[in-house]
């Protein structure tokens, strides 16, 4: 939102620098993005336009004859096509810096010589002078603008670019920020007079409204003029508005904008001649009933939607757009304007679903009162009648189903001082919500009752009013004072432990954090063959900020998979990313549940480009041993198992196992390389993709090795270690795995690796040879060979007798 400085100062006296203006606003919770200054032109003035003449060679080139207003006139080259004589214009004289369109750059404009006429001074476009882009013609300015004048006097200004919060929908408009800067520096607000001359028949006797229903519009007012004339609006509408970022249309449309911008109430005129019999039914819309807006596109509605519309046709969307059947024309001569309120949430669903957003939906879906609604409209009605001629008729429709007020909001001194901590008596409470235009009346000594102002939706509970009163005084006179109880001792929570320890860890191993939203669409699980059915049903949300994204994952790897993606298409090189978040589902089939995971994925060149080193791709055992590796420095000692499944490249998945200090393993997670077809689904490049998926709920209750858990300090030892190479025949269905473990628990073995694995020829079906290289070490000794030889003969039993596993010949 910007608010223009020279719009603000019509309403309140800005006795501050902007900088300081926007801090007071900022700290008042009004958040201030930015202050923008516009101008800076020096050498450019309000330039007149006496006289033109073709260029004697060149067909589309005019010769104008400028009054600098300060000096002798000048002749200067124009290609713009709607120069003309008469016409105020901005004028850049020789020195000034303007935008050359050509090169893009700020360059000193100096005397040029056009098709052999010399051009003294240039008359400016918006994109010359930094306004806009347009550049296709010269801005004209109003006919009362001076010769002569500076430029910066005319065009110049200073725009606040509001931040807001939900809450403080009322900002969106001038007159609210005019409220909350008359309340911090003390000055009084002006708002407009809302009276007009009513010189036409009753209002009764030309339209008539119906409210359907009255659930979804809560309050329609409208008035009717006879008699207008559509043309374009004053000049001094037309720079307001296009300030503030609106592009003028006609002088009704005009109207309409600048009220909203002005009240933060949206209107909408009809041209009641399109009305059937003058009647406009507020009704909920059919199921799939199709309707025509006034950008032209045609829309499939819900039931939920709610209609503006007469006995015949609909005619406009409530609080989103109105229709291209009923829009004011160049013809119309009688129209209805409407001003209503509309219910916040359901506008908001309509402007989503139709993916549909408005300045008014934007201001509709944060809430109006209804009380805002007939003064917005006589405030619409009086310009309209100022800009456009006409009568308007007497008296407004005003349909106000409820038509009850809202009840009267109590503030105490002791509740005052009970939520602030600090001295603060009723008296001066009431100094600062007068300030901002809420009405009190006391009701005892130290107690008052206040009327939330129409403008306002957010006041409604006592602790509404003391915000109010805390950030207009300023939250820096809150005192510091200590804590009236004391601080509760720490509890740790082993799951934020685990989830620390893991994230350290895998920084460590070279992993990068990602932070991704947990809504998903439909697509995504369709991608991965995860369909909706009765035992596995999605978690939607009912309301979602997105129609696309409004499903809760059931898993971690549709938001991992979507990350890479975005990551290739922006850079080369190897990802590593994992994320510790959420997954979504329902519980026992009928209530929502949520668990933590650690999931990671994994792409690209092991290393960076290197001409050391192969550009080798990381597979299934990069991912593998950094999950082994991370298990163990946070006290787990993991394993893995073969697994099998659609999502998975057959043969290159495993599920992760730990082994806790009571010798029992509990699976937590899987880890796999994606099977090429998802990768395609999700735009990955064809390269592996390998996935890892621990569950932190299984890995925190199952019990930590404390052995692996505690890290002690071992000195090496003084005695050399003996390796023995072992080739094995074992059954294909026994993993390596086991066979190493094993050999691990044999006395004396230090560690061991296997280095061959081979079927075919000399093998026997349904075995394989596994080669495994051991290392033998004593503590307190150098080992014999009968030692090593007593050790590798206890070793080849155990691993007959438990794995089927033998010597190979």
């Amino acid at each position: 939102m910007l608010i223009p400085f020279s719009w603000l100062s019509e309403y309140v006296d800005i006795t501050l620098p902007p900088d300081e203006v926007a801090h007071r606003l900022t700290m008042a919770g009004i958040e201030v993005g930015d202050v923008i200054t516009r101008g800076g032109w020096d050498n450019c003035v309000v330039g007149y336009v006496r006289s033109t003449r073709p260029h004697p060679n060149a067909d589309t080139l005019t010769l104008c004859l400028v009054d600098p207003g300060d000096g002798p006139e000048l002749e200067v080259v124009c290609g713009a096509p709607n120069v003309a004589a008469d016409q105020n214009i901005c004028f850049a004289r020789p020195g000034a810096f303007l935008l050359n369109t050509h090169t893009g750059r700020q360059e000193e404009l100096k005397p040029a010589r056009i098709r052999g006429v010399v051009s003294e001074g240039m008359i400016c476009s918006e994109a010359e002078l930094g306004l806009s882009n347009e550049h296709d013609g010269i801005i004209v300015l109003p006919a009362d603008a001076a010769p002569g004048a500076p430029l910066n006097a005319v065009l110049g200004d200073t725009f606040l670019e509001l931040e807001l919060t939900p809450n403080r929908g009322d900002c969106l408009s001038i007159l609210g920020v005019a409220r909350e800067l008359g309340a911090i520096t003390g000055q009084p607000v002006h708002v407009p007079e809302i009276g007009y001359p009513e010189a036409g028949p009753p209002v009764d006797t030309l339209a008539k409204v119906t409210i359907a229903d009255p659930d979804l519009c809560l309050r329609y007012t409208a008035s009717v003029i006879t008699g207008i004339q559509i043309g374009a609006s004053p000049a001094w509408m037309q720079d307001r508005l296009t300030r503030a970022g609106l592009r003028p249309i006609n002088n009704v449309v005009d109207v309409t904008n600048y009220v909203m911008l002005e009240f933060n109430q949206p209107l909408h005129a009809f041209d009641l001649a399109t009305v059937t019999d003058r009647h406009v039914v507020v009704r909920r819309s059919s199921p799939g009933e199709k309707f025509t807006t006034l950008d032209g596109v045609e829309r499939t509605l819900t039931n939920d939607t709610l209609m503006i519309a007469d006995p015949a046709q609909a005619i406009g969307i409530g609080g989103v757009m109105g229709g291209a059947n009923s829009e004011i024309t160049a013809a119309t001569t009688t129209m209805l304007l409407e001003s209503a309120t509309f219910h916040n949430l359901n506008n908001r669903r309509t402007a989503t679903n139709l993916n549909l957003r408005t300045e008014a939906s934007l201001r509709f879906e944060k809430g109006l009162r209804a009380e805002l609604a007939p003064i917005a409209l006589r405030r619409a009605t009086q310009l309209i009648l100022q800009t456009a001629g006409g009568a308007a008729a007497a008296g407004i429709i005003d349909v106000y189903p409820d038509g009850q007020p809202d009840a009267p909001v109590p503030l105490t001194e002791r509740r005052l001082r009970q939520v602030l901590g600090m001295d603060l008596d009723i008296d001066r409470a009431e100094t600062v919500l007068a300030s901002l235009g809420i009405t009190t009346r006391r009701t005892g000594a130290d107690s008052l009752e206040a009327d939330a102002p129409y403008w306002r939706s957010d006041i409604a509970i006592e602790e509404d009013l003391i915000e109010e009163v805390v950030r207009i005084i300023g939250y820096d006179e809150v005192p510091t004072t200590m804590l009236s109880s004391p601080i509760p001792y720490h509890r740790p929570n082993p799951l934020t432990e685990l989830k620390e320890a893991l994230r350290d860890a895998l920084a460590a191993a070279g992993m990068e954090e990602t932070i991704s939203y947990p809504l998903i669409s439909a697509e995504d699980l369709t991608r991965l063959d995860l369909p909706e059915d009765e035992q596995a049903p999605w978690l939607r949300v009912a309301n979602p900020m997105s129609t696309e994204y409004n499903i809760l994952r059931p898993e971690m790897i549709p938001s991992l998979l979507n990350t890479l993606a975005y990551n290739q298409a922006h850079n080369d090189g190897g990802f590593r990313l994992f994320e510790i978040g959420r997954s979504f589902g329902y519980q026992d089939g009928n209530l929502p549940h949520e668990r933590e995971w650690l999931a990671g994925v994994m792409s690209g060149p092991r290393f960076g480009d290197n001409w050391l080193t192969p550009a080798d791709l990381m597979d299934f055992y990069d991912a593998s041993g950094i999950v082994s590796t991370v298990l163990g420095r946070v006290g787990f000692t993991a394993s893995l198992q073969e697994a099998v499944g659609t999502r998975w490249h057959p043969g290159r998945a495993a599920t992760i196992s730990v082994r806790a200090a009571t010798g029992a393993a509990a699976e937590v997670g899987v880890v796999g390389e994606m099977h090429p077809d998802i990768n395609d689904r999700f735009g990955l490049r064809p390269e592996p993709v390998i996935y890892f998926q621990i569950a932190l709920d299984a890995l925190s209750s199952a019990r930590l090795d404390t052995e692996a858990a505690e890290t002690r300090f071992q000195s090496l030892s003084r005695f050399p270690a003996a390796n023995r190479d072992l080739a094995l025949l074992a059954p294909s269905d026994v993993p390596a795995g086991q066979i190493q473990q094993l050999i691990q628990r044999v006395r004396l073995v230090e560690r061991t690796e296997l280095f061959d694995v081979y079927t075919g020829e000399n093998v026997p079906e349904g075995m394989r040879s596994l080669a495994f290289r051991i290392w033998f070490r004593a503590e307190d000794r150098t080992l014999t060979a009968e030692e090593l030889n007593r050790a590798m003969n206890g070793l080849t039993r155990v691993l007959e007798r438990e794995a089927g596993a033998t010597l190979r010949g």
